[in-house]
């Protein structure tokens, strides 16, 4: 068993991210509300059906609470666990802070919606006769990561790599491990079964090449693209020798015990 999941990077950014923080919130107070419901209830009324959205499928009335339209935005704020929810938010927190750092907070909500937008529909036309409710918010992020590899693709990334009983933390640029995440989520889509419940590959493609295609228009003028990375703590130091922050740069501590990164989880 091979496992592998980014805990951190060493990106500073320059501004708070606000609105990574609100739609963090918002995903969390989501799925909050979603455990004092009928879980089948609230994924059926709230989450989108593609046999609904073309019209080749027609639920109870008692799931008929949205047009099926607007379960395309709905959808992308729900979860269907507690390891669905915390997956996204980690990836949300690690890569949406400097994305939105980058755009600007409307032109990064403005990705972060078309993303999951076209990542629900790209599903949605990848098996268009399923009765399986799509909900979470890994197409809009899979944008944001696309957005990510256009902008830092030299960033360190901290990834946790757990192999059968051996584990470590390693340090990988952003293009290696969002390359490696890409190819894996289109390959596995290759491969899946139509009309099997489980993770929506398609709507990952889908909002990954999208965030990558947004962010070159999005971008304000004089952003460049494929930027170096703007600090270089893990390439020339032992990591707990400096101190990432959320914002505000990453510095060495002179004079003092060194701090490891901090992490989502602190």
């Amino acid at each position: 068993m091979i496992f592998a999941v980014p805990i951190s990077d060493d990106n500073p950014t320059v501004s708070a991210p606000i609105l990574t923080f609100a739609l963090i919130g918002t995903c969390v107070g989501a799925f909050l509300w979603q455990l004092g419901h009928d879980e089948r209830v609230i994924l059926y009324s709230y989450g989108m059906v593609p046999a609904e959205l073309f019209g080749l499928w027609h639920p109870p009335r008692s799931y008929q609470v949205l047009a099926p339209g607007a379960k395309v935005l709905t959808s992308m704020f729900l979860h269907g666990g507690w390891f669905h929810l915390i997956g996204n938010m980690l990836y949300l927190w690690i890569f949406g802070n400097n994305v939105e750092d980058v755009l600007g907070r409307a032109r990064y909500l403005f990705l972060y919606l078309a993303c999951g937008i076209v990542a629900a529909l790209a599903q949605a036309f990848a098996n268009p006769t399923s009765h399986i409710p799509m909900v979470g918010a890994s197409g809009a992020i899979a944008g944001v990561l696309g957005a990510y590899l256009l902008l830092h693709p030299g960033a360190n990334v901290r990834c946790f790599i757990w192999i059968v009983i051996f584990f470590r933390i390693v340090n990988v640029p952003a293009w290696m491990m969002l390359g490696l995440w890409f190819t894996m989520q289109l390959v596995s889509g290759l491969m899946a079964a139509p009309g099997q419940p489980g993770v929506a590959f398609w709507a990952h493609v889908g909002g990954f090449v999208t965030g990558v295609v947004l962010v070159v228009v999005l971008r304000p003028s004089g952003v460049a693209l494929l930027q170096p990375p703007r600090s270089q703590a893990f390439a020339t130091a032992p990591p707990s020798a400096f101190r990432r922050s959320s914002y505000g740069g990453s510095v060495p501590q002179a004079g003092r015990r060194p701090m490891r990164p901090r992490s989502p989880w602190e």
